[in-house]
């Protein structure tokens, strides 16, 4: 490991050091770098966890994340680590302790968390991918507002050993990149899968409620991606579905977050952020009574709630998650996706009072909601910018279609560029 001075640009290194890669001719990452959200560990290291007071009670790792270590092994370079929003208990991307990392592609708006760091070390080119996580959203979020791939992966598919927990049930790393084909090599090496060869999609499903609850409009998101599926597969494998009515028929359990009438999809996010707050007090509710942290605006208020949770409904939960699995992998099979807005709308504009983003965040965590409760792969496509923000559409397949997913992505995108969005 050898100690860097540089800072890179837009306020996204933690710090910067280097980790050697494996020099052997080759290998599939060779002459790659890359970079690692704050929350993974690197021997001989602190991880911030995006708060000083966790650094300052927290001891240097012992040894480095396996996922990393894999990284370097297949020929990367990791230059450093990125910073991060609190507790990973944002999509924001704001950190008042260690600064907000510059959405160079917005620079008025909020670059998305909680990997937010990550995301703006690949899109301000300082980097050729980076790591981050995915809880609910923390890699989509950011990878959709800074103009960049990003993946969710399947579910407990990539060791998360050695990355700080937020939620076990929902916790995922994720990796961003600009290259969808660099975006597809790290899958390879990361979910260990062969060279996968393109298969053609069975249906592309165009989830109609979804494209509901965003304020972009539904050309301005779709035009590109619907014309390269034409072209490449003919129209015949497109359908348009309403998500949530099927959810609501194929997961009983979800009853019990349906109260008020309120739609399926939002209730499927009510029981995701249930969880979610359940495992992070089981996982660092001691520390936060004990230690007292300083905490920014938002993330206080969330990680108090978090810690005021009964967990009455937990067993729920957990059955809403087995009944969404099954019912995404039933509607999709090996070969179909989800076509989806990746989030309800454009970067909020920087320091956005929290309490002005109820019904926006409320509508993004829904879409969050079906990769983080059926734990299945979603990857977000950058396609341009609307308004002058960057924009992007969701991709999303069964629980382990990660390659053919990733494959399909790289084959979309091939068609969609040097064309413009429809506005």
């Amino acid at each position: 490991m050898e100690s860097i001075s540089k800072i890179g640009g837009g306020g996204s290194f933690m710090e910067h050091f280097i980790l050697q890669p494996n020099h052997a001719p080759n290998l599939p990452l060779n002459s790659l770098t890359f970079s690692i959200k704050d929350m993974y560990d690197v021997k001989g290291r602190v991880s911030s966890f995006g708060n000083p007071d966790w650094a300052k009670t927290h001891l240097a790792a012992t040894c480095t994340a396996p996922t990393i270590l894999n990284l370097l092994e297949a020929g990367a370079t990791c230059v450093g680590k990125n910073i991060m929003d609190e507790m990973a208990y944002s999509i924001m991307g704001e950190n008042i302790h260690y600064g907000t990392p510059k959405n160079v592609t917005a620079p008025d708006r909020v670059p998305g968390g909680s990997s937010s760091g990550s995301a703006v070390a690949v899109a301000s080119e300082l980097v050729d991918f980076s790591m981050g996580t995915d809880c609910i959203g923390s890699s989509r979020v950011p990878a959709s507002y800074c103009g960049v791939f990003g993946i969710r992966p399947s579910h407990s598919l990539v060791s998360s050993s050695g990355v700080i927990p937020m939620a076990q049930s929902l916790d995922t790393v994720g990796w961003f990149a600009r290259d969808p084909k660099i975006l597809n090599k790290v899958g390879s090496v990361l979910l260990k899968f062969p060279e996968i060869h393109h298969v053609k999609p069975a249906q592309i499903i165009i989830a109609d409620d979804c494209f509901e609850l965003s304020s972009i409009p539904y050309k301005a998101l779709t035009s590109l991606i619907i014309k390269a599926v034409e072209k490449l597969y003919g129209g015949g494998v497109l359908k348009h579905q309403n998500i949530g009515s099927y959810v609501n028929d194929a997961v009983p359990s979800l009853e019990s977050f349906s109260m008020y009438n309120i739609p399926p999809i939002v209730a499927l996010s009510s029981a995701m952020q249930y969880l979610e707050r359940y495992e992070f007090k089981k996982n660092h509710g001691e520390w936060v009574t004990a230690v007292n942290p300083k905490l920014g605006p938002g993330i206080s208020d969330s990680v108090y709630e978090a810690l005021r949770i009964s967990g009455k409904q937990i067993d729920t939960c957990y059955s809403v998650f087995k009944e969404s699995r099954d019912a995404i992998t039933n509607l999709l099979g090996d070969s179909s996706v989800i076509m989806m807005p990746t989030v309800s709308g454009p970067p909020p504009k920087l320091k956005t009072n929290i309490s002005e983003l109820k019904n926006f965040l409320s509508r993004a965590f829904s879409l969050q909601s079906i990769a983080g409760t059926s734990g299945c792969c979603q990857v977000s496509i950058p396609i341009g910018k609307y308004n002058d923000v960057p924009i992007s559409i969701s991709l999303l397949a069964s629980h382990g279609a990660d390659g053919f997913l990733l494959s399909l992505v790289d084959k979309l995108y091939e068609v969609m560029q040097g064309e413009e969005v429809v506005n």
